[in-house]
């Protein structure tokens, strides 16, 4: 019965469903003013839903605390999403009837000529993921984390903010009160994690790093049965998987080690991209996938580490910290902070015109990507920096990016998915930290990393944190030169209109320049690869002429050589 996935109507008039193609159970009831109509897909029965709620689905698989909604109060329609942004939610509005899904594929199937947004497509491109409450679909939106959107009518959305991260007045200051308060938190959030489980084993995505290791640490200091799944990259990059290793040994739990070598990858990768649902550009989706495949079949409910970034201003604030220091030393600088903040992202953000096609580029002179981010970071909210870093951090990366993203692949595999770091009680208790105590010096996470240095190994608690090095540039420059020349074939691209033909061998050949040098390459050329992807295998476009004329058609080494002579 679970996961499942929900599709739904509600107007003023009876719709035609579409049972015949997906295995499910329906509701359907005629109201006083209107009609609605709910298909959950994967479930042989109508699930148990709290009062006047029609549909909803909890990442966790635990019924009693949603992560989205779909309710029904007083002849209104209201649809919700939790803060962290665990499960997406999905609405369209076709012929004077709200149409709403947990999965956007689903909300393909009742739109009668579906268009790509090249709004969705522009945000797609700065920031690896499509921002809300855009989609990558004309005409169908998101519903932002933290919000309920409210129809008495039809034409008329009314959308209420129902939580907000904000900084705490009161700042704690003493360490070990800071220390003694969080182990409990912890030990909370994992106590709730667990309560419904029996004696049945529970996987653990095991990275290495302090998050992943520390919920390990928690499961198995709550008696909870654990076996762990751990990347294994090759002998590419610096490999994180010893330092799991030393984690399951310290632990005493099994460890499995996960073959995500090119073949694998590679075989792994269209599963991916239709199993995630929305376009997400990060390298790290296909070997998570891997991961969810191996674990699936060993237990029905993995934990992972995500979260504990957001919630403890991770390695990657400090880039922005330094920004910010920088910009108010000098306020007239010619790029501002926001900008800065975009440029974090390390995507396409500031190639606009030597990126895309000149239809689209002209379409996109009119979006501004800061517009995306400025609630996120809004001062009213979080008035110190490093607070409202974490706010944005919490707002964009995890809810629009990390989380969804970790459910998606999840259910893919029939596995319920629980974050212990996204507890909300331990998280407004971070927003009460003062600013040293997450960052001291430079280390990060320092409040954290006291909190748990007697449940792991020092050397795991106190090392530098690296980031899942994904080998993205070796894996395109090497392993897929000749997939490269099909994923982002010239011709292909040319018939889109979207990006211009030969983006790809400007990206290989250092033609785009700035920053795009290195491990952006691979990440630039994965970002492309898995927006075209999508828009095969998700959205269905048909597939252009492919071209003979660009590198990637001969060998890398040959192409090398000819590179040498003069044209």
């Amino acid at each position: 019965m679970f996961p499942y996935h929900f599709i739904g109507y509600w107007g003023d008039e009876k719709k035609e469903f579409f049972m015949q193609r997906h295995r499910g159970t329906k509701r359907e009831v005629k109201e006083e003013k209107f009609v609605w109509d709910v298909v959950y897909i994967g479930c042989e029965s109508v699930p148990s839903l709290p009062e006047n709620t029609i549909a909803g689905i909890s990442a966790a698989g635990v019924f009693d605390n949603l992560d989205v909604w779909v309710k029904l109060e007083s002849n209104r329609l209201i649809l919700g999403r939790e803060a962290f942004g665990r499960v997406s939610l999905f609405w369209t509005q076709q012929k004077g009837v709200i149409w709403f899904a947990s999965q956007l594929q689903l909300l393909l199937e009742v739109i009668e000529k579906p268009e790509i947004s090249i709004s969705g497509l522009y945000g797609y491109s700065c920031f690896s993921y499509v921002p809300n409450p855009l989609t990558a679909v004309n005409e169908v939106f998101s519903v932002p984390a933290g919000t309920e959107i409210i129809w008495e009518n039809v034409d008329n959305p009314q959308f209420r903010s129902i939580y907000q991260w904000c900084e705490s007045k009161s700042q704690i200051q003493d360490e070990n009160t800071a220390v003694s308060q969080l182990q409990v938190l912890l030990k909370n959030a994992i106590r709730t994690q667990i309560a419904d489980l029996k004696d049945e084993p529970v996987g653990v995505f095991l990275s290495g790093g302090l998050d992943s290791s520390i919920v390990a640490a928690l499961l198995v200091e709550a008696g909870v049965k654990v076996r762990a799944y751990t990347l294994d990259f090759g002998n590419v990059g610096i490999p994180e998987y010893p330092y799991a290793e030393q984690v399951a040994q310290f632990l005493n739990i099994p460890l499995v080690k996960v073959d995500a070598s090119p073949g694998k990858i590679k075989k792994a990768l269209i599963p991916t991209v239709k199993a995630l649902d929305l376009p997400f550009g990060d390298g790290v989706t296909v070997p998570l996938y891997l991961l969810n495949q191996v674990a699936s079949g060993e237990t029905q409910v993995i934990f992972n580490g995500e979260g504990g970034d957001q919630l403890f201003a991770g390695w990657t604030n400090k880039p922005l910290i330094a920004a910010g220091i920088y910009q108010s030393e000098h306020p007239n600088q010619e790029e501002s902070f926001i900008q800065q903040y975009l440029r974090t992202f390390h995507r396409l953000w500031g190639y606009e015109s030597r990126v895309y096609q000149p239809k689209i580029y002209a379409h996109i002179q009119g979006l501004n990507a800061q517009d995306w981010l400025l609630n996120a970071l809004d001062s009213s909210f979080c008035p110190s920096l490093l607070h409202r870093l974490r706010r944005a951090s919490l707002m964009l990366k995890g809810a629009q990016n990390i989380h969804p993203r970790a459910t998606a692949l999840g259910f893919a595999h029939g596995l319920a998915v629980r974050s212990p770091f996204c507890d909300l009680l331990l998280a407004e208790w971070t927003f009460q930290l003062s600013g040293e105590l997450c960052l001291h010096g430079a280390c990060e996470k320092y409040i954290l990393k006291r909190a748990v240095e007697n449940l792991l190994p020092s050397e795991i608690v106190w090392r530098q944190k690296r980031g899942m090095g994904v080998p993205l540039t070796s894996w395109c420059l090497n392993d897929y030169w000749h997939d490269i020349g099909n994923w982002l074939n010239p011709g292909i691209l040319n018939a889109d209109n979207c990006f211009i033909p030969d983006l790809a061998a400007q990206i290989v050949t250092g033609e785009l320049g700035g920053a795009i040098q290195g491990r952006r390459i691979g990440e630039s050329l994965w970002l492309l690869t898995m927006w075209q992807l999508w828009r095969y295998h998700v959205f269905g476009s048909q597939l252009g002429k492919k071209s003979l004329y660009h590198p990637f058609i001969i060998p890398r080494w040959l192409w090398q050589k000819y590179q040498q002579f003069p044209s």
